[in-house]
């Protein structure tokens, strides 16, 4: 039994207690009230009437017209007249009259009326003894009234007392519940400070509550620097902070090979030409200035365009690969152009060549570099700042036109034509945790079911993705009630920024309550990043349902994660170029260690995306990850339970 209600108990108790004892008191008060006045009556009348009698020299008429007249007049149940020897010389006696009290009460309450007795005498001699008793209904109507009265008097009292009370109560089960609150979502991970509540026992605990997650908000940001510094010893370039070769190019494969990848982007090679010259001419010192110089340039395409990513291949060689179709000869152009600007400052023969590329993702990682690097090895023979164009494939997205991509987007929706995939998640034991399950259109009629790389974009700028979400959770929804499966739903960020979108969601996972426990709903990294507090209320909305909720293609801006010791996430994916090569890359390893250490300090479980082979799945099982996915976990059989 809960704490405010074993209170309320005991305030109702005491509310009760009080009245029932206060009601008790004064009705046997004012009944032994009422039965001393009807004792004293009683004694008092059969004095006055002895008195009267013995007035009367014995005269047994007089007598007996006096003592009819003393019953007739007053409320008496019994007047008797005893001669000395104990013989009834009078006797009047009335029937019981029926009191207006209820009978339960006369019962409860009884009231004794003690007969009156005085000596009736003619001068010395005795004449008998005369006995008065009168009738106790009366009194019982008296107390049975104030009785009533008394107890509305109470139950007013009790009233006011319990509204106090209620109070009191109230304020503090709210400094209670937010206790309460505080440490559920230290449950969730989530490292909330509240302000201190007016009770001096509930201030204790809530000061020692606050101090705690003080401590652990300390921590976690020590853990999260930690993490940055292990992930750029790892991946990034020591100079730059840009991801380095080995980095770039499975940041490259996983780009060209995820299912909601860029299905088009471009490619853009930029060489410091004649680095060693340089070396010589300017000083190591000053060409780590030129090369930070060629980084900050870059990085604003990293920083403002999603999907965009940087790196430094070698010394002299730096790449950038661009998520969208057609502009790679126009970045190119515009890169040559500013850092013929800014190069020159560093000396005479300071200059840079560029070559650029569009890719697709059917073309494999390696037949992209080696495009790029034969347009980039043509600019160089052209000369400074020159900028080369290498052959590739033309987008779909200028075959066909961004209205025509639109319309067949609509028209999949409208349709229905749409399909889950079902990719596996297993744990250390080869049990199915759940299955991913990315969306797929059918954008021709008789067509294939068509990716998120080929669509996602024209989606995101048509603005159709909160209902392109809605129809995939609500094709999960289905599934799992289907067949009891758990599924896991890929969102995507850019409809956060549909206000109704969160609510639609709520709505149609309360349409199946039992079923929503099921539903594993996620978003990208960067949507944690770039809109945290939309994410954050999204979670909070959602999570009563009984889903689970958690972000994906996580680890390089994992640390940039606003307050991530608040955002009360499940779980975290980290991406495949995070993950991919680990079992044979010890600085990788110890990042996605001391990762999964810091998120299971959270509460938050750690999955990994995209394992391609054995060494590397052993590894991650030995780093603590709670399951993984990828090409190779979809070849394994599946354990009994799975």
């Amino acid at each position: 039994m809960s704490l405010i209600r074993q209170i309320w108990l005991l305030l109702l108790a005491t509310v009760l207690l009080a009245f029932a004892g206060s009601v008790l008191i004064v009705t046997n008060s004012a009944r032994d009230l009422l039965q001393t006045q009807l004792r004293l009556k009683n004694s008092d009348n059969a004095a006055s009437l002895a008195l009267a009698l013995s007035q009367q020299k014995g005269d047994a008429e007089l007598m007996g017209l006096l003592m009819s007249a003393q019953f007739d007049t007053g409320y008496y149940r019994r007047v008797q007249l005893l001669s000395v020897d104990g013989k009834v010389v009078f006797d009047r006696l009335a029937e019981a009259q029926a009191a207006q009290a209820p009978g339960w009460f006369v019962a409860a309450v009884p009231i004794e009326s003690k007969p009156g007795t005085a000596q009736v005498s003619d001068g010395w001699r005795a004449l008998g003894q005369v006995v008065v008793e009168s009738h106790v209904s009366y009194a019982h109507d008296a107390l049975w009234s104030s009785s009533l009265r008394s107890a509305l008097a109470m139950a007013l009292v009790g009233l006011i007392a319990a509204g106090a009370g209620t109070l009191v109560v109230r304020r503090i089960s709210r400094s209670l519940g937010t206790a309460v609150d505080q440490a559920r979502a230290l449950e969730h991970g989530e490292f909330l400070q509240v302000a201190e509540p007016p009770e001096p026992e509930l201030r204790r605990l809530t000061r020692a509550m606050n101090s705690l997650v003080g401590r652990l908000r300390v921590t976690s940001s020590a853990q999260a620097e930690q993490i940055d510094a292990l992930y750029r010893q790892a991946n990034a370039d020591a100079l730059t902070g840009l991801s380095n070769r080995k980095h770039f190019l499975i940041q490259l494969t996983t780009a060209l090979t995820r299912e909601d990848g860029p299905a088009e982007g471009g490619l853009v090679l930029l060489r410091v030409m004649d680095l060693g010259g340089l070396n010589r001419q300017l000083g190591h010192a000053a060409v780590d200035r030129l090369l930070l110089t060629m980084a900050q340039s870059l990085r604003p395409y990293a920083d403002q365009v999603r999907g965009c990513f940087l790196g430094r291949l070698n010394g002299s060689d730096f790449a950038l690969c661009l998520p969208a179709a057609g502009v790679a000869h126009e970045t190119a152009l515009a890169l040559a152009e500013a850092l013929r600007l800014v190069l020159p400052s560093f000396g005479a023969n300071a200059a840079v060549c560029i070559g650029a590329v569009e890719i697709d993702r059917d073309l494999p990682p390696s037949q992209v570099m080696a495009t790029a690097d034969t347009a980039l090895a043509r600019a160089e023979l052209k000369g400074a700042f020159a900028v080369e164009m290498g052959s590739g494939p033309l987008g779909a997205l200028a075959v066909l036109g961004e209205g025509a991509w639109r319309q067949r987007i609509r028209q999949a929706l409208d349709r229905q034509c749409l399909q889950l995939m079902e990719f596996r998640v297993l744990n250390d034991r080869r049990q199915v945790v759940h299955l991913e399950c990315p969306l797929r259109l059918q954008l021709n009629p008789d067509g294939p079911f068509e990716p998120a790389a080929r669509w996602l974009p024209l989606a995101v700028r048509s603005r159709l993705t909160p209902d392109i979400d809605e129809c995939a959770l609500a094709l999960a929804v289905k599934a799992c009630e289907h067949d009891g499966q758990a599924r896991c739903v890929n969102l995507s960020s850019s409809s956060l920024t549909d206000s109704g979108f969160a609510s639609r969601l709520r709505a149609l996972l309360w349409t199946a309550p039992q079923t929503a426990r099921l539903i594993w709903l996620e978003m990208a990294e960067t949507a944690a990043v770039e809109h945290f507090d939309l994410l954050q209320e999204l979670g909070r909305q959602l999570r009563p349902t009984g889903i689970r909720f958690g972000i994906d293609h996580a680890g390089e801006r994992l640390g940039q994660i606003p307050r991530l010791f608040e955002a009360g996430f499940d779980y975290v994916k980290l991406d495949a170029s995070m993950v991919s090569g680990v079992g044979r890359d010890e600085q990788r390893a110890l990042f996605v260690r001391s990762t999964v250490t810091l998120l299971h300090g959270m509460s938050i479980q750690v999955y990994a995306e995209g394992v391609t082979d054995e060494a590397d799945a052993a590894r991650l099982w030995e780093c603590g990850i709670d399951g993984a996915t990828g090409p190779w976990i979809s070849s394994l059989d599946v354990a009994p339970g799975g």
